[in-house]
């Protein structure tokens, strides 16, 4: 039974479908897998398990007297902590969240629909705002690749527990990273939807009961393959279920391969994966061309720190923005003598935009997706960096003084986080995070696919098939694990 739990999420329905394990056996495996594992990830940070059992059996029941399922019937999961669930309200890190009354996200309903057992939350940083995942509520959750490192965030506790195998499917969010980055971190599969595909309700932030559709962000799916981000992605989308499609063919596909930016920094090992599999796409019959960036990246971080700022400053209390206007001054003076688009100086003018400087930023955003329009005539996708670096040491100190170390010593500001993932957040594009390989310090590494508007299926078809033919989920070994978390403790 224990071995079930590594496999994907489909094959566990299949199994549930043939009746070879009832929904209550899998639980209780999950769920002994929680316990295996919990102290050494501190992923996941609240249960619900009477309410998980009693579903379990019920859909146990329905599937003996033979009546229809769900696509998920029976699948037990976990959801991140920013999404409000039945029992379990998105704390998204607060305790002054956790206690009170809430009904299903939207994406949650869905998935609950289809038959989902929703059992845990994973754990987030406190408003999903940091691209590592702890917080004073829950403590920090650690890397199953190297305990010592960080999962990402702002989905870190999904990553972690995909990739150790204690959940198969898990609904996070993205609006500056926060599915693709914690999916290259622990080597699992994301997907950051067409802007608007999945409904946003239920989702904190921003606050509780707010009527707020927000630019930028998403909520996607996580896992440990292509084909359960089809099924889940299916199951979650606003709309009717998208058709099962097969996997692209490789051969002939027109893949981009961006990997350079005067202005965005990427660590040599990184780089190196990335390459090899460039590589071996085309070894498989891919079109690989490598190009220049999409669009002028400068001018496109401008805009998108200024449409981001927006919507993290709403989150701050109001004292801390009024400081920052009384720093504007200072902060454009800055920006005009060179100051980087990630410097403090070009946030602060972010977080206290006006609306006229939103609607310039929004103008140069359309501009640009209307620009990189071109290029998706000649080919089908982008495949890109992710991160600028793999999983990095735990970090909790204030922002301005965390900095990121590439393996040949270079420094780069934290902000660097931003960037690359900064296009398909920015142009509200799809983009499919795939494992790439191991870097040479054995972490992992992740590409994300990036696609023209509403090309979901197409990027999932494509993930698919390199996953199925190229590069996938590899399990974090065992010892890796226990010789992480035994440095995390010292």
């Amino acid at each position: 039974m224990e071995d079930l739990l590594t496999r994907d999420a489909s094959e566990q329905i299949a199994a549930l479908n043939a009746r070879r394990v009832s929904s209550v056996e899998l639980l209780k495996t999950t769920l002994a897998r929680h316990e295996q594992t919990r102290a050494r990830l501190n992923a996941v940070v609240a249960v619900d398990l009477d309410r998980a059992m009693n579903r379990a059996r019920a859909i146990d029941d329905l599937r003996n007297r033979g009546e229809a399922v769900g696509l998920l019937a029976g699948l037990p999961m976990t959801v991140k902590d920013t999404l409000d669930v039945v029992g379990m309200p998105a704390s998204s890190g607060l305790a002054a969240l956790r206690r009170r009354q809430a009904g299903d996200a939207a994406a949650v309903a869905h998935a609950k629909a289809a038959g989902a057992v929703i059992w845990g939350k994973t754990k987030t940083p406190v408003m999903a705002g940091d691209w590592q995942t702890f917080n004073a509520l829950y403590g920090t959750t650690n890397n199953p690749w190297d305990g010592a490192r960080t999962t990402g965030g702002s989905s870190g506790g999904a990553a972690a527990a995909l990739a150790a195998g204690v959940t198969a499917l898990e609904i996070g969010s993205d609006i500056g990273g926060s599915l693709r980055i914690p999916a290259s971190f622990c080597g699992v599969f994301s997907h950051k939807p067409t802007w608007g595909l999945v409904d946003q309700r239920g989702h904190v932030p921003p606050s509780p009961g707010s009527w707020s559709v927000r630019d930028l962000n998403v909520i996607g799916p996580m896992a440990r393959t292509a084909r359960d981000l089809r099924l889940l992605l299916a199951v979650i989308e606003d709309g009717p279920l998208a058709p099962k499609a097969p996997p692209a063919d490789l051969k002939g596909a027109r893949i981009a391969l961006w990997l350079d930016e005067p202005s965005f920094p990427l660590d040599p090992q990184v780089r190196s994966v990335l390459e090899s599999l460039a590589a071996e796409l085309a070894t498989a019959g891919a079109e690989v061309t490598p190009i220049a960036s999409p669009v002028h990246m400068p001018t496109l971080m401008a805009a998108y720190q200024t449409l981001l700022g927006g919507i993290i400053g709403e989150d701050m209390p109001d004292a801390t923005i009024r400081a920052m206007q009384r720093l504007r001054g200072w902060a454009r003076w800055s920006v005009n003598r060179g100051a980087a688009p990630t410097s403090m100086a070009a946030m602060t003018l972010a977080y206290t935009a006006t609306h006229r400087e939103w609607l310039a930023a929004d103008a140069v955003r359309n501009r640009l997706r209307h620009e990189i329009a071109s290029v998706f005539e000649r080919f089908d996708a982008i495949l890109a960096p992710i991160a600028p670096v793999t999983a990095f040491p735990h970090d909790h100190r204030p922002f301005t003084r965390r900095r990121l170390v590439q393996s040949d010593g270079a420094i780069l500001p934290y902000a660097s986080m931003l960037n690359w993932i900064s296009l398909a957040t920015a142009l509200h594009l799809p983009a499919t995070a795939i494992p790439a390989g191991l870097s040479a310090s054995v972490l992992p590494v992740g590409a994300q696919l990036i696609g023209p508007l509403n090309s979901d299926a197409r990027m999932l078809a494509l993930a698919q098939a390199i996953e199925e033919n190229v590069s996938g989920f590899m399990a974090p070994p065992p010892d890796l694990q226990d010789a992480g978390s035994s440095a995390s403790r010292a």
